[in-house]
């Protein structure tokens, strides 16, 4: 697994995605939510959640598995650290070490090192940053992963820089300079040009840095990157900000802050606000930045050990001196003095001492603040920082000039401040390409002119105009510097936005693809339900709750082709929650729309109904904008028409059309069981005294509602294929055919060949556990047979009830229990178990909406020449008033709700008279049980006695 991946691979994962279940999902999980990070937590910790849940489903063995759990750990660990949980994002992140070290997970354990350095930073731990970043690319290098160890060799040459430029500069500058004629990978390039734009940052070279930050910013957010990303557009806008574009560099600013807020990282909005803040003090707006800054701190209170605290209050003390706050100035640099210790980073050391200073001079306190600005001074030489040792050196002078103070030992000068002043005159003609300021050199001729000797005086003054017009000079070659890096950025830009939209348009596919995705299984769930009844009542009931809660409806109604073939009836009618008498409309009107769409076989919409139609309104109905009518068909034969209307105009998109066409189909499915049902109903009442053919006629009705449903789906999509075809063919010798067009169909036409196939193939397996059943039931046959392959034979023929209603059946029966007896009435005493079941144990309870859940388990124990056979729910249980008379002919406590009572009484006169075993019933509040007590050899049966007895 890559440490970091592009956003076009993230979007292609996430369309992978999409059509996995279950078990096979795990790869992709885990992959995502590694990758989605930093680019969305909260997704990220949710696709983490369900592969933890899955991990027990896949096929991984030990050490896979707890290597999986241990990247799961780190997902976690990262959003912990991110958004300020430093001590949870530790534990996490040292667990999961632990757990690789354990299986020799060299690169689970450098990604473990690489989030503890980060951890490390925002402690303010920078030795333990270093040391975890070491670790990091030891692991990977072990590992054979020259990226990542590339990756912690880039974050570690980028911490130096902040501790010792030159130094970093010796020690990494030539390992990683980017080769402008090679391109970085996006996750390397986005660290590697952050070390170089704070080499050149460091060195003033503020349009080299500004180029390589921008570089960082689009490498970070093309590989996921984004707090790197917030980072390189503060860092761009902080150039904008030394080149006097203030306004340039509020807009990187803003730029920044949009893509931290949303995310709540507390490290990275603060660091926002911060440098935000310090660009309004420049602008005059203190009270604005005060805001800015005390907010910043608020935010950054969980992570005050980072350098992003440190440089909060940096900017909190200037402005405090700004407004002349010399008591919160002097708070915000001792605070800083502790936090620069504590960093062990000379620049904030140097910064904090000398603010101290200032502050400690306004407010009267020269003794101490004379010790600030020395220290400040020692610790800016000591770094060779002289750009920092100039600043200390005017603080001193400003010091001297404002308070009597002991004269410096060796001073030749003719006063304290003139000794400090020619000192960073001196250090400063030391810096190559760096001109005094001219504010330095007037306060070398104020101090002059107050020592007396203005004749000296005049001519620095005189220098100071010459220093001043080659600042101004060097102003506006800043300002073109600024439009120069303006326009390349703005370039750099308008790319990577261009790129993020082509992912962004990806992903937004892949939203699509998932809506369509869950669309689909919401139909075929909807579907199992409509075609699981065999009550056309039922039946409507279903498809009018479905209808109106997917469409946007005032009307639906069903109209059934009557016995004669001339008129059509409605069988179901609502409007506006009212039910809606019968009518019929006779298949001569040439005005219904009902009519033309039955006789015509084809799909009838209008979007907007003309307002002379409404003189053909059904009176008592109200008059439609829109209607839609589909035709209900199974095969060749036409059963009738279904309807949906809005009291508003377009109301049916494609989308919503598509929906109807699906809900017709299941249906018209449903319809036509239900028709055959009715029928075999009515053949089992005339046949009541055969109990057999009573058997074969519920066995029909199991094969038409088993076979109907696969062979029903796959006539639905042949059929679509059969429109799309049309429009294929109607494009090619029309308007013309594009490749996308042809793709798409190439596309839709392998789907839809895999999804027949895999319905043909479930009919196919279908009728062959049903031919052998069949011939079993009805003919009483008897024969050796396994019993494990009888047993699953008779559940293959219920299992879609069992699916659809939800709940599941176990069995746990050994191969090799031979039988000499009757499988078919076997069968039939099974098949009245699971039945029973289905109908009783799992009811759903008074108020409850619906049961959860439930669980059948079949088990066979073999016992010497008899085998023990158990039948058992994890359902309700039946009562004790009632358990002693289940067997009885006609008990049931669901009369007219599909319970006949004759089952059970069917299976005990099976199990006693024809098979020669017992069966016995226990039942509590968690579940029933049967038990067959069966002979292997069943007794032989009189040729007198009678066949029927079933």
């Amino acid at each position: 697994m890559e440490m970091f991946a592009l956003e076009h691979d993230v979007a292609q994962w996430e369309s992978a995605l999409l059509p996995l279940r279950g078990a096979g999902r795990i790869p992709l999980l885990l992959l995502l939510s590694w990758h989605l990070r930093q680019r969305d937590c909260t997704r990220a910790i949710a696709l983490s959640e369900e592969a933890h849940l899955l991990l027990p489903l896949g096929d991984l063995e030990t050490a896979a598995l707890e290597q999986a759990r241990a990247r799961l750990q780190l997902v976690q660990a990262e959003v912990a650290w991110l958004q300020g949980a430093l001590d949870s994002a530790e534990s996490l992140a040292m667990a999961a070490r632990a757990t690789c070290d354990a299986h020799g997970d060299a690169v689970g354990c450098a990604d473990a090192h690489w989030l503890l350095s980060s951890i490390a930073v925002d402690r303010g731990d920078h030795a333990r940053c270093d040391a975890e970043l070491l670790a990091a690319a030891q692991q990977a290098r072990g590992a054979g992963d020259a990226m990542r160890a590339s990756l912690a060799d880039a974050a570690s040459a980028r911490w130096a820089v902040l501790r010792d430029a030159p130094a970093a500069q010796a020690r990494w500058g030539g390992h990683l300079q980017a080769d402008a004629g090679v391109k970085l990978p996006a996750p390397l390039a986005a660290w590697v040009h952050d070390f170089l734009g704070l080499l050149a940052h460091t060195s003033r070279d503020l349009g080299t840095a500004a180029g390589h930050y921008m570089q960082s910013y689009e490498a970070a957010l093309e590989s996921g990157q984004l707090r790197g990303a917030i980072t390189a557009a503060i860092n761009i806008g902080d150039c904008f900000a030394s080149l006097n574009d203030n306004e340039s560099a509020l807009e990187w600013m803003q730029c920044a802050l949009d893509l931290a807020r949303p995310t709540g990282w507390p490290r990275s909005i603060g660091a926002c606000q911060t440098h935000t803040a310090e660009t309004m003090r420049k602008l005059g707006r203190l009270g604005a930045a005060e805001d800015l800054l005390r907010e910043a701190l608020q935010i950054l209170a969980p992570v005050s050990g980072a350098r992003t605290y440190a440089n909060a209050l940096f900017h909190l003390g200037e402005l405090s001196l700004d407004k002349g706050d010399y008591d919160t100035a002097l708070d915000a640099f001792s605070r800083l003095a502790q936090r620069a210790e504590a960093l062990g980073q000379a620049d904030f050391r140097s910064m904090a001492q000398r603010g101290r200073a200032h502050a400690l001079s306004y407010l009267d306190r020269p003794d101490e603040a004379l010790q600030a600005a020395e220290r400040a001074c020692q610790l800016a030489t000591a770094q060779g920082d002289a750009m920092h040792q100039v600043a200390a050196l005017r603080v001193l002078a400003m010091l001297h000039a404002r308070h009597e103070l002991p004269p410096p030992a060796g001073m030749s000068e003719r006063n304290p401040a003139l000794h400090f002043l020619h000192q960073a005159l001196q250090v400063a003609a030391s810096i190559e390409g760096y001109s005094p300021p001219g504010e330095l050199l007037d306060a070398l001729a104020r101090e002059y002119a107050h020592a007396g000797d203005y004749a000296r005086a005049y001519d620095i003054a005189l220098d100071a105009g010459v220093a001043r017009e080659k600042s101004h000079t060097q102003q506006a070659s800043n300002r073109a510097t600024a439009m120069q890096i303006y326009h390349q950025t703005e370039h750099a830009r308008s790319e990577g936005y261009h790129h993020r939209e082509l992912a962004a348009s990806e992903a937004r596919r892949a939203e699509v693809l998932q809506q369509t995705s869950d669309t689909l299984e919401r139909l075929s769930a909807i579907g199992q339900e409509i075609t699981t009844h065999l009550d056309a009542s039922a039946v409507f009931q279903v498809l009018d709750r479905h209808v109106h809660a997917l469409l946007p409806v005032n009307t639906f109604a069903v109209y059934m082709l009557d016995a004669a073939g001339t008129a059509l009836r409605r069988a179901h009618g609502m409007e506006a929650g009212r039910p809606l008498s019968d009518n019929a409309i006779p298949l001569s009107n040439p005005r219904a729309y009902s009519v033309r769409c039955l006789l015509g076989r084809r799909e009838v919409y209008i979007d907007q109904v003309p307002p002379k139609r409404h003189a053909y309104t059904v009176p008592g109905t109200l008059h439609n904008q829109s209607v839609l009518y589909v035709p209900l068909t199974v095969g060749e034969r036409v059963l009738g028409v279904m309807t949906v209307q809005a009291c508003h105009a377009h109301a049916y998109g494609e989308r919503e059309r598509l929906i109807f066409r699906t809900l017709c189909a299941y249906g018209a499915i449903a319809l036509d069981n239900a028709s055959a049902y009715r029928q075999l109903q009515d053949a089992q009442a005339q046949l009541v005294s055969q109990e057999k053919l009573a058997a074969l006629g519920s066995l029909m009705a199991g094969v038409a509602h088993e076979l109907n449903t696969p062979i029903g789906n796959s006539l639905l999509i042949a059929s679509t294929m059969q429109q799309k075809t049309e429009d294929v063919e109607r494009l090619m010798n029309g308007p013309g055919l594009r490749r996308s067009d042809l793709a798409a169909y190439i596309e839709d036409a392998g789907k839809a060949s895999a999804l027949v196939m895999r319905g043909l193939h479930s009919a196919a397996d279908l009728v062959n556990s049903f031919k052998q059943v069949a011939v079993d039931r009805t003919t009483e046959q008897r024969r050796q047979f396994d019993l494990q392959q009888v047993s699953n034979e008779i559940i293959a023929t219920v299992m879609n009830r069992i699916r659809s209603s939800g709940h599941r059946i176990e069995t746990d029966i050994a191969f090799g229990i031979a039988m000499d007896s009757y499988p078919g009435p076997f069968g039939q005493v099974i098949t009245n178990l699971i039945n029973n079941a289905l109908l009783h144990a799992f009811a759903p309870a008074p108020n409850d909406g619906g049961a959860g859940a439930g669980c059948m388990h079949l088990s066979a124990t073999l016992d010497g020449a008899r085998v023990q056979i158990v039948f058992a729910d994890n359902g309700g249980g039946i009562s004790e008033q009632h358990l002693s008379r289940i067997f009885d002919p006609f008990f049931t406590t669901k009369l007219g709700q599909g319970g006949s009572g004759l089952g059970l009484s069917i299976s005990y006169n099976i199990v006693t008279a024809l098979l020669g075993g017992t069966i016995q019933v226990t039942s509590s509040s968690s579940g029933t049980r049967f038990t067959l007590d069966l002979p292997l050899l069943a007794p032989q049966i009189d040729a007198a006695t009678p066949a029927n007895i079933y």
